[in-house]
């Protein structure tokens, strides 16, 4: 039998295409969510499950910056090709991209065994939104918000890159939230800095979700979830980074702050009380 129902796979992938670029944390949430629902957080099909609709959102990702990405990766090629080319900034992005992944790859692998037990505890969740909350909170307070996306440079990526270690280690945290927050606190305005955390998220993402693919398969989890799961997360997904790139030319993080406090105290009384 399926670890994960086709209904549940909906509910999941909704949930994960909603805030897997929101920086509220969609694993955190996906647990929550999880736990409500009665399935195992730590089961490995359902780790893999976690993992693998992530990919919705990723595809998300790629149909909406399709124009961007065939810039950026023409110039990677082009660069390859001809030395005076590796002087254009896409050329050096797609390398930046590249490099600021090796970081994240690298802790995953070695930190597998405690990413899938120990620190996919609820109460971890519950601590590290409301720690993230803080981190961004105090980052947009910090951040001169005076630097674009063409003022990026090597450092940038491999900071805001490494930042995806936090969400990696703590669940809840946020990836989308580590790496903004770190971009903002290197003085990149709101839209640099959420564009910065898509582009970084385009191959950490990727990978993990193929990387789970065989162990999802084989842990009990049935392709037909995982499809419906990752198509409904693709199509939530583009809604969401729609609206996220408008939100937040004209407003600051407050609002997601709250909403983190809210949950991650909401979990750790549900938690408390032995409901999850």
């Amino acid at each position: 039998m399926s670890a994960i129902s086709v209904g549940q796979a909906v509910v999941l992938g909704a949930v994960e295409g909603v805030t897997e670029f929101l920086p509220v944390s969609s694993t955190g949430h996906l647990k929550i969510t999880e736990g409500l629902m009665g399935i195992p957080v730590d089961d490995n099909a359902v780790v893999g499950f976690s993992a693998v609709i992530q990919v919705g959102a990723i595809a998300a990702v790629l149909v909406y910056f399709f124009k961007d990405i065939v810039r950026i990766v023409s110039a990677w090629f082009r660069g390859l090709r001809d030395p005076e080319e590796r002087y254009h900034h896409d050329y050096k992005f797609a390398w930046w991209v590249i490099c600021a992944t090796i970081p994240i790859v690298a802790v995953g692998l070695a930190a597998k065994p405690l990413i899938e037990g120990p620190l996919a505890s609820l109460w971890v969740v519950a601590g590290s939104l409301v720690v993230g909350s803080g981190v961004m909170w105090a980052a947009d307070q910090m951040g001169r918000h005076k630097r674009g996306e063409d003022d990026t440079s090597f450092k940038d990526a491999m900071l805001v890159g490494s930042s995806q270690i936090l969400a990696l280690l703590f669940p809840g945290f946020s990836r989308s939230g580590a790496t903004m927050s770190t971009a903002l606190i290197l003085d990149l305005d709101r839209v640099a800095a959420t564009r910065l955390s898509f582009f970084l998220g385009i191959p950490a993402l990727t990978g993990a979700g193929l990387y789970e693919l065989k162990d999802a398969l084989g842990s009990g989890t049935g392709a037909l979830p995982l499809a419906v799961g990752t198509a409904v997360s693709f199509l939530v997904a583009y809604a969401s980074i729609a609206w996220l790139l408008r939100f937040v030319a004209k407003h600051s993080f407050n609002a997601f702050v709250i909403y983190r406090i809210i949950v991650g105290l909401l979990l750790f009384g549900l938690l408390g009380a032995g409901v999850l």
